[in-house]
């Protein structure tokens, strides 16, 4: 649908809305200066874009297009995209093990079911669970981290207000540290992003699923001034942070694997620069080199490190020229 066409659609529910006995197909004719065919299928587009049109015929059997809801509630459209992502992000907390959070999704799907009438919302919970049903999760190889629910919702407790935190961290046994919590970064492991007054006014990495217990203390901090968790993360290829590795990373990508290569987003402050025989040069700064190498691994002989030395070093020998296919 056109942007023009969606205005047109949005002016036809407010007077569906506000007039009492609604609107007839030669009000819309004339409204909109169209001609009948026309304002049929805008009657259609309603009925198939909002839940609450009725529809009544006069003593001359001309039919009447009305929202039937209290004036502030009329206009009330479909719901089914919406159920399904609260339904999705409620899963994604589940797995997460943000029960909290999934549980709170959970109540917003339920509370916009609760406004719909029986039929709708039969009608929504049945469109939504088809789609549900046909996104699948890719599974990757690997282990599967499993965090502790009531340690996330400690940690999510303590970056609202923000409150310190004593956890006990590493191995069984360990004594307790206390924290101050800055974020969280989700990735292949969470990772809790905290300052430890004990050990200074570093910001350090805490693995969520090596943290056994954790308790809220009722004590707030002060945030490391300046401290943007973007830009933090923004500092690493992915999740581990070494300031003496940061700087400028370049790959050269062959002409084989350009093209593939240009529908990858690296890392977020990324720089590409078509070359004339046909390769592609990627640039971005940030650190992490062994995650760097494990990630070049997967495109064979197929990448050149042109920077940093280091991470150049770290994968020479180990670039195949084997592998059946790109990532």
């Amino acid at each position: 649908m056109s942007f023009a066409k969606a205005q047109d659609l949005l002016r036809l529910a407010q007077m569906a809305a506000s007039r009492r006995g609604g609107v007839s197909l030669e009000d819309i004719s004339a409204e909109f200066d169209v001609s009948h065919r026309t304002a049929q299928r805008m009657t259609e587009a309603l009925e198939a874009t909002f839940v609450n049109v009725s529809t009544v015929d006069d003593a001359e059997r001309r039919r009447y297009w009305r929202m039937d809801a209290p004036l502030p509630d009329r206009l009330q459209p479909r719901q089914e995209t919406a159920i399904e992502a609260l339904e999705i992000a409620a899963r994604t907390a589940r797995d997460e093990g943000r029960i909290r959070h999934s549980r709170a999704l959970e109540d917003l799907r339920d509370g916009l079911l609760a406004r719909l009438n029986p039929r709708d919302a039969l009608r929504s919970e049945a469109d939504a669970e088809a789609v549900l049903a046909g996104l699948g999760q890719v599974t990757r190889p690997g282990p599967t981290v499993t965090l502790k629910p009531a340690v996330t919702d400690a940690v999510i407790e303590a970056l609202r207000g923000p409150f310190r935190l004593r956890v006990c961290y590493g191995a069984q046994g360990a004594a307790p540290r206390v924290i101050e919590p800055h974020g969280m970064l989700l990735g292949h492991r969470t990772y809790l992003v905290a300052r430890q007054p004990a050990r200074g006014e570093d910001i350090l990495n805490f693995r969520m699923d090596r943290i056994h217990e954790a308790e809220v203390l009722n004590e707030s901090f002060q945030p490391a001034s300046g401290f943007s968790l973007e830009a933090y993360a923004a500092q690493a290829f992915g999740v581990y942070q070494d300031p003496e590795q940061y700087g400028e990373v370049v790959w050269r990508f062959t002409p084989e694997a350009a093209e593939r290569a240009a529908e990858f987003r690296f890392h977020p402050t990324q720089v590409v620069e078509p070359q004339d025989d046909g390769s592609l040069i990627v640039r971005f700064k940030a650190a992490g080199w062994l995650e760097m190498a494990w990630h070049l691994y997967q495109w064979g002989d197929k990448v050149d490190v042109l920077a940093p030395a280091g991470l150049r070093e770290l994968i020479a020998g180990h670039q195949r020229s084997d592998f059946d296919a790109l990532p």
